[in-house]
């Protein structure tokens, strides 16, 4: 980490002016990345958090790799106009098939993922050596949450399986009903057969699932949450870089592809802060609507 910290801080200082007023920006598919926002924001209170959310186009992880790199471009396109610290991809499809082509693409910017936090706090949990993991499946299909436990220990065994509905239903607000529950059921009964005692949640987006996740799964399984794990790593690499803000608060500006009303009513309460700064913007056409 220290040594990848210190190629960064390199990268930032040879081709962009930064000092520790500028923001921390991070984008997702939908809603779903507001949790390591909220939690970013809940660690470091004082950074100022430039948020992009394509609700016009969720979900990501049922469409083809082409796509996913072609909208999180567009993406990485209006968040660099802020000049930011770091982008956070908190969106695991993006993470697992578009991090290398972002970082080549934008090579004055440092990009950090959700994956490796969560694989990391995996890891240091599990007691059993079995781990599960949930995905949409593009993450699935992409094979990286085995691929990066494996790279720090082989023994672990991994067992995923791909939830496509489960993002729609955190859209549209279904946190915790009985048709969330039984569908949750569904997705889980084969990794709980494996006897895993932790599991990742492979998606941003269900973190907001976790009541009905832990009806399901019980007090045994140690449950992942990739907005924890990131944003401890965040705060360390701005400490260690010097970057860090820790001035008053300020309040987040978080920008959204769509944003119907009965959305805002959700994301106001799941965020239980009415002092954000919410904007649509069309990153199409590359112009505020």
């Amino acid at each position: 980490m220290k040594h990848w910290v210190k190629q960064s801080f390199s990268i930032l200082n040879q081709n962009r002016s930064l000092n520790n007023k500028s923001p921390v920006a991070i984008f997702d598919s939908g809603i779903g990345g507001l949790t390591v926002a909220r939690r970013l924001h809940s660690l470091l209170p004082g950074e100022q958090i430039i948020y992009f959310g394509d609700t016009a186009r969720v979900p990501y992880g049922t469409k083809s790799h082409q796509i996913i790199r072609q909208y999180a471009t567009q993406i990485a396109s209006f968040l660099v106009k802020f000049n930011p610290k770091i982008i956070i991809i908190a969106c695991h499809s993006v993470s697992s098939l578009g991090r290398s082509f972002l970082e080549r693409r934008f090579s004055d910017f440092v990009f950090f993922d959700v994956i490796q936090p969560s694989v990391k706090e995996a890891i240091r949990v599990t007691k059993n050596r079995k781990i599960g993991i949930i995905g949409t499946p593009a993450t699935i299909a992409s094979n990286s949450y085995p691929a990066n436990i494996k790279r720090f220990d082989e023994g672990i065994r991994v067992y995923q399986k791909a939830c496509p509905l489960l993002v729609p239903l955190v859209e549209e607000g279904w946190f915790d009903t009985d048709v969330t529950c039984e569908i949750v059921r569904h997705y889980l009964i084969d990794l709980l057969d494996r006897d895993i005692d932790t599991l990742v949640l492979g998606c941003t987006h269900y973190p907001l699932l976790k009541k009905s996740i832990e009806k399901i799964v019980g007090s045994s399984v140690h449950l992942v949450d990739a907005s924890d794990a990131t944003g401890k790593a965040v705060k360390e690499f701005l400490t260690d870089t010097g970057l860090l803000n820790s001035k008053e608060p300020k309040p987040p500006v978080l920008y959204f592809s769509d944003f119907p009303e009965y959305r805002r009513k959700i994301m106001l309460n799941f965020w239980n802060n009415r002092q954000l700064i919410i904007k649509k913007v069309n990153i199409e056409r590359r112009c505020d609507v």
